[in-house]
């Protein structure tokens, strides 16, 4: 899959999902990635230059045009091909149906979920709450087998944490799940649009 590295290149998804907005020069992202603090950007700009470069060599974006304002630099505006979408949606979901220790990805995913129809990120979030429902039953077992075992509480501790933030995380996310089939989540086609 182009451009996939070890972990989720969260500045890569971002520009894909802001070019679902329509086309857009690096310097207007940059401006509305700082003004809605999404915080898990790091590195901005460089690291937002190097994303586009990249993307732009993998096709999944394209430059549509080179503008100019006043005396400012030319700057090239992008598009996303149906490539690139198609790769967003792949990406997205991804991040939202995994479940891991790292929550930053999902930060990210939520933050560009209006990315997609509301139906595939509930699919997604429908796969994250299994897996949610799977890790606590089996903290369950791991935790009646070390009481069982009589091993001092001192030793349980991580097992009662993960079990505790995996719950916590499950109780939202269905919950989540619940209001967006009501549609009390307002939707991108539901919102205004957005503006650097």
């Amino acid at each position: 899959m182009a451009g996939r590295r070890s972990g989720p290149d969260l500045v890569a998804l971002t520009v894909l999902a802001l070019l679902t907005q329509g086309p857009r020069h690096a310097y207007d992202m940059q401006r509305f990635i700082t003004a809605t603090h999404k915080d898990y950007v790091a590195g901005l700009p460089r690291s937002l230059y190097h994303a586009v470069r990249k993307l732009d060599g993998d096709g999944l974006i394209a430059p549509v045009e080179t503008v100019r304002d006043g005396g400012r630099p030319e700057r090239t505006v992008y598009g996303l091909t149906d490539k690139g979408r198609s790769e967003l949606a792949q990406r997205l979901k991804r991040i939202l149906g995994t479940v891991g220790r790292d929550s930053t990805p999902m930060v990210a995913a939520l933050s560009l979920a209006g990315a997609l129809p509301r139906e595939e990120v509930g699919d997604a979030l429908r796969i994250r709450v299994d897996e949610l429902r799977r890790r606590v039953a089996e903290a369950d077992e791991a935790l009646a087998a070390m009481k069982e075992a009589g091993l001092p509480r001192l030793t349980m501790l991580e097992v009662e944490y993960e079990r505790a933030r995996d719950t916590a995380e499950l109780d939202w996310v269905e919950e989540l799940v619940e209001q967006m089939g009501k549609g009390n989540v307002a939707w991108s086609a539901e919102l205004p649009p957005l503006t650097g």
